[in-house]
């Protein structure tokens, strides 16, 4: 377990992370989000003990960082793939690692076959692809075998096998108890993973809820309908205590519906329908809802100069 309790830090005037209090809990996959600049490095920085607080605390299983005998035991961290010392080959890396936590020499063997990396292993890691680096950092978290595990943007030069792998490999040390802590940029891939959410904007905590419950409380969800029996659709659906309709175009989005209440009134009232869907929520759209007022870089749609020549328009001397 990973509790925060008041966590800032102030970089002379600026305060990049402000008063966050929150606990990540066994047993599931926590999801770390925020825009550029929100403060997310920072935080797992000091959760690590690599930067000091201006104030507030982190405590693991009870413990500062600092604390921990042999830290590599209680917690794993992946938040800097490049940090490997290049020279050396991917197990030696792991074992020098291993060495100073007093861990077995056969657990760098173990975590190598676990990654996908037995068979580069006496190659030097400043030849591996950015994917091979990501796989050794992970190797490393893992080396201790430890119950608290923080991921940096996992997926970062992961093929698609990669990227399935890491995922279910989070899942699955969550189901064995685990506190699994990962911080992603992509949407996609933490809707997948993610049990529950820590969503942070401008060093502040924005929200700390389930996946779902997020999705619900900051997305809309409703029924898209096509007929080409539209008015007789919106009087039947007026009808049936339906009220909250948008017309886009033709199309019908209905909000606080079902496909099946409105498959059924159809069906009573005899509407030829040409299409009948329910759209979900995703977690994109409810982090941009959540987040709009938090990101602090934004860029600008590019216009093109009044005389620059457009594609197509029959530029001489093409």
């Amino acid at each position: 377990m990973i509790e925060l309790e008041g966590l800032t830090k102030r970089f002379g005037t600026k305060t990049a992370v402000d008063h966050l209090t929150f606990t990540v809990r066994p047993g599931v996959v926590t999801g770390f989000l925020g825009p550029n600049g929100a403060g997310k490095s920072t935080t797992m920085r000091m959760m690590l003990g690599l930067d000091h607080p201006t104030s507030g605390t982190v405590r693991i299983d009870g413990r500062h960082y600092r604390e921990l005998h042999e830290p590599l035991k209680h917690i794993g961290a992946l938040l800097d793939a490049k940090a490997m010392h290049g020279g050396r080959s991917a197990y030696h890396n792991l074992l020098c690692l291993a060495q100073a936590n007093r861990i077995p020499e056969r657990r760098v063997t173990e975590v190598l076959d676990t990654v996908g990396l037995a068979q580069v292993a006496r190659k030097k890691s400043k030849n591996f692809s950015m994917g091979m680096g990501q796989r050794l950092g992970i190797a490393a978290a893992l080396l201790g075998d430890p119950d608290i595990l923080m991921f940096d943007e996992p997926v970062n030069g992961l093929d698609p096998e990669g990227i399935h792998w890491i995922r279910n490999l989070m899942r699955t040390l969550a189901t064995e108890g685990r506190t699994i802590f990962v911080s992603s940029h992509l949407m996609s891939e933490m809707a997948l993973t993610a049990d529950h959410l820590i969503v942070i904007g401008q060093g502040k905590l924005l929200a700390d809820t389930s996946m779902a419950d997020f999705i619900h409380r900051n997305s809309r969800s409703y029924v898209r309908l096509r007929s080409p029996q539209r008015e007789l659709v919106l009087d039947v659906l007026a009808r049936g205590g339906f009220t909250e309709i948008r017309d886009q175009d033709g199309v019908l989005e209905i909000d606080g519906a079902s496909t099946e209440q409105i498959g059924e009134l159809a069906a009573e009232h005899r509407i030829v329908l040409h299409e009948l869907s329910a759209q979900r929520a995703s977690l994109e759209e409810a982090f941009m809802r959540m987040t709009a007022a938090a990101v602090e870089y934004h860029a600008q749609p590019q216009e093109p100069a009044a005389d620059a020549p457009r594609w197509g328009a029959g530029v001489k001397g093409a």
